[in-house]
């Protein structure tokens, strides 16, 4: 028996832990493109801690910011997307992803609140100590989603009993409403929760999942992307009912085919992924059309520090790195480099200022994007460095250790190259 805790809007639902009056109101909260790192201020900011999490990495050490103050620019243009909406707010047309500018005019009441990610990383991480301590093993799927294997601990007939009193701990402990889906499946169950939101508890019994999935339309099936539902029309298959006749099919497209029938059909599930495996780190920003080059490379060394922060921080050693840069018209170019050595803060930011040189093909055009990637781990005593240069990578590691733990307990733009200046 497997269990998928979602917790239900979860960005307005931490909020209204703060302030009573957003409860029973449309209420979003948007974000947007944070391009303050590119300013020259000192501002400190840290690491997000719950690092399962889809919340910003980088968090700012958050000063109170009116809706005016955040979603208007110096222009005085409404800017941002929405990340988040109450029930009440979509009950008006407004979605997740929606610009701020057009849900505020389906909802003309809408309370637009900034994000806070401080407060979602610490919710999230004081829900999964919670949950580690009811349930024998758990997955965190994103940072308000999570599975639990229930198996030899929780009965069938047990598991909707288990789930109410779950559920009613974490709304008495943390003031968050959750729905929670239950099925003798990983995928299924959190199928089963799309069903129960919101703010409910829905069981798939083992004996129903044929009759229950068999209308549910392919696309509302986690794991069945969007390119995959393009391929299956194609064969006219439109439902899980649908994919559950064709099993010869399924079955002919190799492991991505025969997981998604045994997935869909309940026969077998992949286990909960306890400690997930990072293939890569990145970091972007998008931003007004900037012409400058020399301000591009100055961003381009601003963000190397970041993802440097991070990687550190993680303890990895990438030995790929690709820079990404988006110009007006939707014109991409991008440039990658691989290496064989110790990973270091300032030979790599000495990488991806020649990689956006390699990159910018078109300058031209004004750019209003970059992103910044490094991926390739080399894993701990399985790799070989470059032999003439370990030397000196160890002295530039050690001297990034000293600047990593400073730029921890200070800021991570306490200390900063003059080119960045």
């Amino acid at each position: 028996m497997f269990i998928h805790i979602d917790l239900d809007c979860y960005f307005v639902s931490a909020h209204r832990t703060l302030d009573k009056s957003l409860h029973n109101i449309p209420v979003a909260v948007g974000g947007k493109s944070n391009v303050d790192i590119f300013s020259k201020t000192i501002v400190k900011r840290t690491m997000a801690t719950n690092r399962a999490s889809f919340s910003s990495k980088i968090l700012d050490s958050e000063d109170e910011k009116s809706s005016n103050d955040y979603f208007v620019d110096e222009n005085n243009k409404i800017r941002g997307i929405i990340t988040s909406a109450s029930y009440e707010a979509r009950a008006f047309g407004v979605k997740t992803a929606m610009s701020v500018n057009e849900a505020l005019k389906l909802c003309p009441n809408l309370k637009m609140i900034p994000p806070k990610y401080n407060l979602y990383d610490e919710l999230s991480s004081k829900l999964k100590e919670l949950l580690e301590l009811e349930i024998p093993l758990i997955e965190q799927f994103s940072i308000d989603e999570f599975f639990g294997d229930l198996t030899g601990y929780i009965k069938e007939d047990e598991a909707e009993d288990f789930a109410k009193k779950l559920k009613d701990k974490i709304f008495k402990e943390l003031n968050l409403p959750c729905s929670i889906g239950l099925a003798n499946t990983k995928y299924l169950s959190k199928l089963m929760t799309n069903e129960a939101k919101p703010n409910n508890i829905k069981l798939l019994k083992k004996d129903n999942i044929e009759e229950f999935t068999k209308n549910i339309l392919i696309e509302n099936f986690t794991g069945i992307g969007k390119s995959f539902c393009e391929k299956l029309s194609g064969y006219n298959i439109k439902t899980l009912g649908d994919i559950r006749k064709n099993k010869n099919l399924f079955y002919s497209f190799g492991k991505v085919g025969v997981d998604t029938y045994n997935r869909v059909c309940g026969i077998k599930d992949s286990k909960l992924n306890i400690t997930k495996e990072k293939k890569s780190i990145g970091i972007g920003r998008s931003f007004d059309v900037v012409f400058n080059r020399e301000e591009l490379k100055r961003r381009v060394m601003i963000l190397s520090r970041y993802l440097s922060f991070i990687v550190k921080k993680d303890g990895h050693n990438p030995l790929s790195f690709q820079i990404q840069i988006k110009y007006e018209y939707n014109i991409k170019t991008k440039a990658q480099e691989n290496c064989n050595k110790i990973f270091n803060e300032f030979d790599f930011k000495n990488s991806m200022i020649n990689l956006f040189l390699q990159a910018d093909k078109h300058r031209n055009h004004g750019v209003i994007q970059l992103y910044i990637t490094v991926f390739n781990f080399a894993k701990k005593g399985e790799h070989t460095y470059n032999l003439f240069e370990y030397e000196d990578d160890l002295k530039k590691d050690k001297l990034s250790k000293n600047i990593q733990n400073l730029r921890e307990k200070f800021g991570i733009d306490i200390l900063k190259s003059a080119f960045e200046l």
